[in-house]
């Protein structure tokens, strides 16, 4: 017997999370679907994916995200998750400027391997951590800007605007 609210949806929608290891797509995920953050939480090997069911107006969505590895050794397996995603979140660390360097290669191959409808935002995570900041604000808002993403900045930690960040690529 499952609780009958989760198992009540219009719709599923898959959601994928990409970016460098490291910047925080894993606990994004545990925040968004069970309200859970890890200080220690491990590198993520391949693909995982948890579900949570969210209303957007009259409609109950079932939200599909997947969490995938960013380490250049899994890049094969996770591109073929991509497909049938209608958003993704493309997550850089602001603490960590080589994190945000590479957005640009992550994006080619989303597009590479993904819907041409798909909706994508750009986030960067860590928010929280504002005196380690490497990455202005304006810089990622104007690349964003300039490659038609969506855009916001947020903390697993703390939870700044994670629901936010997800509701709107649910939204698309």
């Amino acid at each position: 017997m499952g609780n009958r609210a989760e198992e009540d949806y219009n719709f599923v929608f898959k959601v994928v999370l990409i970016g460098e290891s490291g910047v925080g797509k894993t606990n994004l995920l545990s925040r968004f679907t069970r309200n859970e953050f890890s200080q220690d939480s491990r590198t993520t090997i391949g693909v995982e994916f948890s579900t949570r069911t969210v209303m957007l107006g009259t409609a109950a969505i079932k939200a599909q995200i997947w969490d995938t590895a960013g380490l250049e050794r899994y890049r094969a397996i996770t591109s073929a998750y991509y497909r049938g995603a209608v958003g993704a979140l493309l997550v850089f660390d602001l603490t960590k400027h080589q994190t945000y360097a590479v957005v640009e290669r992550w994006l080619k191959e989303l597009y590479d391997h993904a819907e041409a409808t798909i909706v994508v935002m750009l986030v960067g995570n860590k928010s929280d951590l504002q005196q380690a900041r490497e990455v202005p604000t304006e810089e990622a808002r104007m690349f964003a800007e300039n490659n038609g993403l969506l855009f916001l900045e947020t903390s697993a930690l703390d939870s700044t605007n994670v629901e936010l960040a997800f509701e709107t690529v649910l939204k698309g």
